[in-house]
């Protein structure tokens, strides 16, 4: 017999966390625990208002499977079950871990990877005044890849110098998270050009990303929010270069590896990336991070404490989850 456990916890951020839809100080997770004998599985979720979620609401979505999480639901009929969402990928990575616990074979190694190597994250400066983000960038010079959070009302041109100015040898990706309109973008396109940004994330509203198509990109734009499965990818071509995975979007692992199949066949470089969550939740999406162009999994490196135990960084270098973390 299975048993599942849902627990609501909160991990405190070091500092304040800020994006152009507002800010936080705590990462607020829902985590599945599955057991079955003497094994455990574990997955982590982080629900996001940005897509209607809830903390409630998601822990309430997977009480609602109890019986069949409970009876020996599979990962293929979970994907039928639940929605693409957070709720699914809580349940989707304990189910990986729980199958890695049982079998004694590595998560990666059912993923099809032969290796599973470390990997350079970015690492995320949150949206301020150009001199506070500046400061903010200087003191995070020695990592190599710098993700900088813009997308406010005005300034954002200040923002992209200040940085680069401070980091000058940093490679840089600017994310608006959709707060950039049809009137600024190729004027923000143009300074991060100049600046020699690398990337630029979801500039618009995914709901009116169809300007991209209008205008140019002297830089690459990359889907976030535009993007959460494989039913959402046939619609970026010719408006995205760049495609950015995230676990509690595409609904857990299972998801996420089909999507990366599906970006790549359409000839989409990959980003994996991470909501503000513990080495749990980054534990699984490392599975997919030798197949990215870029990583963005910083969200223990944000937090002022995360689990235990959590994954190894050093520097900005993220090394594999040991067994006793995930899968």
């Amino acid at each position: 017999m299975r048993q599942l456990t849902v627990s609501i916890d909160r991990f405190p951020i070091a500092g304040k966390f800020t994006i152009a839809r507002g800010s936080r100080t705590e990462a607020v997770v829902v985590t599945a625990t599955i057991t079955e004998g003497a094994a455990v599985g574990h997955g982590e979720c982080v629900p996001y208002p940005r897509y209607g979620e809830t903390v409630e609401g998601v822990a309430e979505a997977i009480e609602a499977i109890r019986p069949q999480i409970e009876a020996g639901l599979t990962r293929e009929v979970l994907q039928a079950l639940l929605p693409a969402g957070a709720a699914r990928n809580a349940v989707d990575c304990a189910l990986w871990d729980l199958d890695a616990k049982r079998s004694g074979i590595r998560a990666h190694v059912t993923a099809g990877l032969t290796r599973w190597p470390p990997v350079t994250t970015a690492y995320t400066i949150s949206l301020d005044t150009p001199e506070g983000m500046a400061e903010a960038a200087a003191k995070a010079a020695h990592r190599p890849i710098l993700k900088v959070k813009f997308g406010a009302p005005d300034g954002d041109i200040e923002r992209i110098k200040a940085v680069r100015k401070a980091v000058p040898d940093a490679t840089l990706i600017a994310d608006a998270n959709e707060g950039w309109t049809d009137a600024n973008i190729e004027a923000h396109l143009a300074a991060c050009a100049e600046a020699g940004y690398a990337l630029v994330e979801q500039p618009l509203p995914a709901k009116a990303d169809g300007f991209l198509a209008k205008i140019a990109r002297p830089v690459p734009i990359m889907a976030d929010e535009s993007v959460h499965d494989r039913a959402s990818l046939q619609r970026l071509v010719g408006l995205y270069d760049v495609v950015n995975i995230k676990l509690d979007k595409t609904g857990g692992l299972t998801e996420a590896l089909a999507l990366a199949d599906a970006a790549e066949a359409l000839g989409f470089p990959l980003m994996i990336g991470c909501m503000v969550g513990t080495s749990l939740a980054m534990a699984p999406a490392m599975v997919i991070a030798p197949r990215c162009r870029f990583v963005d999994l910083d969200g223990p490196l944000l937090l002022a404490k995360d689990r235990e135990p959590g994954l190894t960084y050093e520097g900005s270098l993220v090394y594999p989850p040991e067994p006793a973390l995930w899968g």
